[in-house]
């Protein structure tokens, strides 16, 4: 097939993105697919008289170079092009020439459901969620309504906007500091004191208009991705120093990562069936991982729901799969199965 792999875009989570992608052009030329990478952002200016040709170029480059220690410098990507339009030039028409668009895109734009609505429209085939279920699952804020109305234990919080940002009800300490609709831990702070919390709230309006200030779960953490509405082994999350953000999440060594986690075997069953109700109530198709917390009593926390996980050299999913005999290449040929099989219905 010919498969575009989309990846880049203008989030946080870009150079995230950008190793995703690179990773599953790899994997999928290594199964037999034409594959042409495309960054959403910057586009293609070449002649696209012969889109074809462009399916037959490697140009993805070092996999293993992309994430900084940081997050990545947006306003220069967009001094790279200029304009604020989130799809680049020829995009839709390489795109649309496609069997089917690998979405290897994270964070917003990429995950909140708006390239979704945009193919659907262009009648676009894609990998993933669709536009509802995207968009849902991007906004922790509206998750933790679904998570609510379906009996899916979470964290108690309080949703803020920066229009209410200085009547801030009381809050317990510690507590945990996150905008609504990020990932990769980006704009996330666990706050001890009321200092601290200042500190925290402004550094999460950096990234959104809306936050959340949620209670602080001390335990153990597990990340269970869900394929095709079936789980797979959980994996338990233990960073080396500090707590699962940017640095440990994607520089390799910072993170012992357990698969199959260490669990007793009603305790992955439990995580299991929270998971997969989750995908569910989100309206979640093909592909998903969902976040947990166990606390000291063994009591379960949904924290949210990833509609395009990672798919890095060190990313949960892959590891998840690999804990079932499932290569990465196996992994994302069968996630392109799953997509195909959606439209056919």
């Amino acid at each position: 097939m010919n498969i575009v792999v989309l990846a880049g875009g203008t989030s946080t989570e870009r150079d995230v993105s950008l190793t995703t992608g690179k990773l599953v052009c790899k994997s999928l030329r290594n199964v037999g697919h034409k594959v042409c990478f495309l960054d959403v952002y910057l586009g293609y200016r070449g002649n696209i008289s012969n889109i074809a040709e462009l399916f037959t170029n490697d140009d993805t480059g070092d996999i293993s170079s992309t994430i900084g220690m940081t997050d990545p410098d947006i306003e220069k990507i967009k001094k790279q092009r200029g304009g604020d339009c989130f799809i680049g030039e020829n995009v839709i028409d390489i795109c649309k020439f496609a069997d089917i668009v690998f979405l290897a895109l994270h964070g917003e734009n990429g995950e909140n459901g708006k390239i979704q609505a945009t193919f659907d429209l262009f009648g676009i085939k894609y990998t993933g969620s669709g536009c509802l279920g995207s968009a849902i699952a991007m906004n922790k804020y509206i998750s933790k309504q679904v998570f609510i109305a379906n009996s899916i234990p979470s964290p108690d919080y309080i949703y803020i906007t920066k229009e209410n940002r200085n009547n801030i009800p009381n809050v317990e300490f510690p507590c945990v500091v996150k905008p609504c609709s990020g990932g990769s831990s980006i704009g996330v702070s666990i706050v001890y004191d009321e200092k601290e919390l200042a500190s925290a709230v402004d550094a999460s309006f950096k990234f959104e208009d809306e936050i959340m200030i949620e209670k602080y779960v001390k335990g153990r953490e597990f990340s269970i991705a869900v394929l095709d509405g079936k789980a797979l082994p959980s994996i338990e999350i233990k960073p080396k120093n500090g707590f699962y953000d940017y640095v440990n999440k994607y520089q390799s060594g910072m993170t012992d990562e357990i698969c199959p986690a260490q669990i007793p075997s009603e305790v992955e069953e439990k995580i299991a069936q929270y998971a997969v109700k989750a995908y569910k109530a989100l309206h979640l198709d093909v592909y998903a991982r969902i976040d947990f917390l166990m606390d000291d009593n063994g009591d379960l926390y949904c924290l949210e729901a990833n509609t395009l996980p990672g798919m890095t050299p060190i990313s949960l999913m892959p590891q998840e799969a690999a804990a079932v005999g499932m290569s990465h290449a196996q992994l994302c040929q069968k996630i392109i199965e799953i997509s195909l099989n959606k439209y056919s219905k």
